[in-house]
C-alpha cells in the first residue's frame, strides 16, 4: 500500500513540476524499503523508518496504519520522526497498532495535504486543522476523503465517547451543525490552558523608570514614549530602542480589543460584526498612526519576520510585544537572561480603551485540529481504538507526561516531571519534553493542566497567566468554533481572501501615514463593494446554527 502511495504521489509531484516549471525542494520520495531518512531529519510522507516498520509488522503480526502529521518544529529539531516520541511508541505497543509516520517537509504540509485530497491517494489517518480547510470537514466527508465517525466512535471509542457525554460544551464544539463527528480532536482540558498569549513588556525597563505595567491605552502611550526617550538598553545610543515590535500587523491589531472590536469577525452578543467597518476601527487606526509617527512602533513592523523579531527582543531593542507565554516569554527569558541577568518580562493586561473595560480572550476547548480517519482506511475500527487510547486514563498520563520513572515520577499522587525534562543541560524544556510527551505540542488527546503548571518555570510566566485571565473584564469578542457549510465555506473563502488582502494593505498604509484617515469612509465602502456584507451574513448564519446545537 505504501509503495503504491509513494509512486502516485511522486507522479503528482512530477506533474506539478512540469506544469509550473518550479522544482519543489526536498520532495523526492523514497522507496518503501529504504529506512534512512533525509539529512534534514524532516522526511517526506511515509519515508521515515519504513523498513523498520515492515519488519516490526512481520514480527508481531499487528496491523499497520499510515498516519500523515505535519511534524511539530520542537520535535523536528532533534528527531526524524514521531516514531521517536516515547508516548507514541508506547501507544503502539499497548494498542497493537503499528504506525508508519508520514511527515511532509517543513513548510510543505499544506501543499502535500492538498495533493492527497485532490488525488484521493490517502493514508489511513490525517492530523490536520479540519475547520480551516477549503469547504470545511463537511466537504471532506462529501468528497469521500474522510469518514463520518459517529457510529465508529460509539462502537470503538468508549473513552472519547464518555468525554463527550460528560462535557456537553466540548461536544458542542466538536460536532458539525448536524451532530456529525469527524475527528479525534486536541482538547484543552482546563481554562488556564485556553489562554497562552498576551502582551509582554520589559519589566526591568519599567523598574528603571519607576513605572508600572500599563493598563490603559493612555498608560501604554506614556510607557512607550519613555522607552523611546531613554537609553533603556544602556548602549549609549538613544535612538535604537523599538518601544513596540510586531511581526506584521497581527500583534499591532491586538490593540483593537481596547475599542471592543477585532480586526476580523467578532461576536457582539449573538450578533456577528466585522471590525474594519466599525467606527472604532478608525479610532484604532488614528491611534496607531500617531504612535507610528512618534516612533513608538517599530518602523519595520510590516517586514519583520520571526527571525528578525527574535533578534530585536534578544538584542535588547524591543520594549514590548504580543506573544506566547512559552514560545516567547519562556524562551526569551531562558536564552537572554544567561547574558543579561537583569532581563525580565512581565505580562500586561489587555488594555482598557474607550470601551471602558479590558477585552481578553479564551481559545475554544476543542481545537480546530484533530485526527480524521480516511476512506482509504480498511481498519476503521482498529484506527478508532488506537486513537481512543489517548483519551483513557493511561493514555492521558502517557501523552501528557511520558514514561513514569523517566520523564516523570508520582509524588503525593501527582505527576512531577524529572530533572531530565525540566533541567536538561542540552535541551530547552520544550524540546526535552516532546521527546516523551505531546503536552507541549498538540495531538488527539486531552491536555492536562498539571503539565502547564510545571513547564511555566519562571515566576513571571505564572504572573502573566494570572494577569491575562484575571484582569480581563470580558472575553465575549471571540467567535466560537462555528462551522460553515461547503457552499458557505467556498463562497466565504472567495470573498474574504480578497477583502483580507485589501484590509491588510490599507491598514498598513493608514498606520504608516501613507493614507489619510479621511479615506476611512471610502475604505469601508470598498469592503462592502467586495461583498463584505454577504460574508458577514454567512458568519451570522453559522453562529445562529452553532447557538442552536
Amino acid at each position: 500500500m505504501k509503495k503504491r502511495f509513494h509512486i502516485k504521489m511522486l507522479a503528482l509531484l512530477i506533474a506539478m513540476i512540469l506544469v509550473s516549471g518550479t522544482f519543489i525542494a526536498g520532495c523526492a520520495t523514497r522507496d518503501a524499503d529504504q529506512s534512512d531518512g533525509p539529512a534534514n531529519g524532516k522526511g517526506n510522507p511515509g519515508s521515515n523508518d519504513s523498513g523498520q516498520k515492515s519488519e516490526k509488522s512481520e514480527k508481531n503480526g499487528n496491523i499497520t496504519l499510515t498516519y500523515f502529521w505535519d511534524m511539530d518544529s520542537k520535535a523536528s529539531m532533534t528527531m526524524k520522526s514521531y516514531d521517536e516520541i516515547a508516548c507514541l511508541k508506547e501507544a503502539e505497543k499497548d494498542t497493537g497498532v503499528n504506525i508508519e509516520w508520514m511527515h511532509p517537509p517543513a513548510g510543505q504540509g499544506t501543499e502535500q495535504f492538498n495533493l492527497m485530497l485532490g488525488s484521493q491517494e490517502l493514508p489511513d489517518l490525517i492530523y490536520w486543522g479540519w475547520r480551516d480547510v477549503s469547504g470545511g470537514p463537511a466537504k471532506a466527508i462529501a468528497d469521500d476523503s474522510i469518514i463520518k465517525l459517529n457510529d465508529v466512535i460509539a462502537e470503538h471509542a468508549p473513552n472519547y465517547q464518555a468525554i463527550l457525554e460528560a462535557n456537553p460544551d466540548w461536544k458542542k464544539e466538536a460536532v458539525l451543525d448536524d451532530g456529525t463527528l469527524y475527528m479525534f480532536p486536541f482538547i484543552r482540558g482546563n481554562e488556564k490552558l485556553r489562554i497562552s498569549q498576551g502582551f509582554q513588556i520589559r519589566k526591568d525597563w519599567l523598574d528603571r523608570l519607576n513605572m508600572e505595567v500599563p493598563k490603559t491605552m493612555e498608560d501604554w502611550h506614556t510607557v512607550l514614549t519613555a522607552f523611546r526617550e531613554n537609553d533603556m538598553n544602556q548602549n549609549g545610543d538613544k535612538t535604537d530602542e523599538l518601544p513596540y515590535v510586531s511581526t506584521g500587523l497581527g500583534n499591532i491589531a491586538t490593540f483593537t480589543r481596547a475599542w471592543g472590536i477585532l480586526k476580523g469577525f467578532y461576536r457582539n452578543g449573538d450578533t456577528v460584526e466585522y471590525g474594519p467597518v466599525q467606527p472604532e476601527y478608525k479610532d484604532f487606526l488614528k491611534t496607531m498612526a500617531k504612535w507610528y509617527k512618534e516612533g513608538l512602533i517599530d518602523p519595520d513592523f510590516a517586514a519583520t519576520d520571526a527571525t528578525s523579531f527574535d533578534a530585536k527582543v534578544t538584542g535588547s531593542l524591543a520594549g514590548a510585544f504580543y506573544g506566547m507565554i512559552l514560545g516567547n516569554m519562556g524562551r526569551f527569558t531562558q536564552s537572554v537572561r544567561a547574558k543579561q541577568p537583569e532581563f525580565e518580562l512581565a505580562g500586561a493586561p489587555f488594555p482598557i480603551g474607550d470601551a471602558g473595560k479590558s477585552f481578553g480572550y479564551l481559545e475554544p476547548s476543542v481545537q480546530s485540529s484533530g485526527t480524521a480517519i480516511t476512506t482509504a482506511c480498511k481498519n476503521a475500527d482498529k484506527a478508532a481504538e488506537y486513537l481512543d487510547y489517548a483519551y483513557g486514563e493511561k493514555g492521558k498520563m502517557l501523552f501528557n507526561f511520558g514514561i513514569e520513572g523517566e520523564s516523570y515520577t508520582m509524588e503525593n499522587g501527582e505527576p512531577k516531571y524529572t530533572e531530565m525534562v525540566l533541567n536538561n543541560p542540552d535541551l530547552p524544556v520544550a524540546n526535552s519534553l516532546i521527546r516523551y510527551a505531546l503536552s507541549i505540542a498538540i495531538g488527539p488527546f486531552v491536555q492536562d493542566v498539571r503539565y502547564f503548571d510545571q513547564v511555566l518555570i519562571y515566576p513571571e510566566q505564572q504572573q502573566a497567566l494570572k494577569t491575562w485571565i484575571e484582569d480581563s473584564d470580558d472575553i465575549s469578542l471571540n467567535m466560537p468554533p462555528v462551522t460553515l457549510t461547503t457552499e458557505e465555506s467556498q463562497k466565504s473563502t472567495n470573498i474574504m481572501s480578497e477583502i483580507n488582502t485589501y484590509v491588510d494593505e490599507m491598514t498598513t498604509k493608514f498606520i504608516m501615514g501613507e493614507e489619510s484617515p479621511d479615506k476611512f469612509d471610502s475604505f469601508v465602502k470598498q469592503i462592502k463593494k467586495m461583498k463584505g456584507d454577504e460574508a458577514l451574513k454567512i458568519r451570522q448564519d453559522a453562529l445562529d446554527r452553532y447557538n442552536a446545537r
